[in-house]
């Protein structure tokens, strides 16, 4: 079986602004994989008329933009119905102070953005469980979260990457709850 891959941040950052997209890598994955974790289905094509309306006025993208969306959705489905529980994340790499500030930026980006995706597929948040509502107001208040320049970087990386696991679990937390789960055998018993 072949591993569904993302595609590169720089080249699909690319891709977006030579489109004229107003999104980033980090907000497409965001909100295709809120969408999937509020119950989207592979099979349902809805996916592509929301993001249209969300990111570009109802028009349409090209077509391999359009692709490296879908490959998105696909690698990110894998990844949510696999007992593994990883979660890859298109966030920008770098080193360096600036780095820092682009990387804790794009995770309220893509914070910001699975929570619209829950909202765009109609995820029902009102009869959550009292689990998925606390794994929302935890990913609510991390979205809000920024780094201060006049605190210790290094300690302020550190604690970045413990909130990065921590939206992990929420997201995983929201999908056992909302997402499509993968069929089961449903082969009758012979006996």
């Amino acid at each position: 079986m072949s591993k569904n891959t993302l595609p590169a941040y720089p080249a699909l950052a690319n891709e977006l602004r030579t489109a004229s997209l107003g999104i980033n890598p980090a907000e497409l994955q965001g909100l295709l994989t809120g969408m999937l974790s509020g119950g989207l289905s592979l099979n349902d094509k809805s996916w592509q008329a929301l993001i249209f309306d969300y990111t570009n006025d109802g028009m349409g993208w090209p077509i391999g933009v359009l692709a490296s969306a879908e490959q998105i959705l696909l690698a990110m489905n894998a990844e949510l119905v696999d007992t593994d529980l990883e979660l890859s994340l298109l966030l920008p790499e770098g080193e360096g102070e600036e780095a820092l500030f682009e990387l804790a930026d794009a995770v309220a980006e893509w914070i910001n953005h699975f929570i619209s995706g829950l909202g765009l597929i109609g995820a029902n948040l009102k009869h959550a469980s009292a689990e998925a509502k606390e794994a929302l107001e935890d990913l609510e208040e991390m979205s809000k979260l920024g780094i201060d320049e006049d605190d210790d970087l290094a300690e302020q990386a550190e604690l970045l990457e413990q909130v990065i696991e921590h939206m992990k679990a929420c997201v995983f937390t929201l999908h056992a709850e909302f997402g499509v789960k993968p069929e089961q055998d449903s082969k009758p018993t012979v006996h």
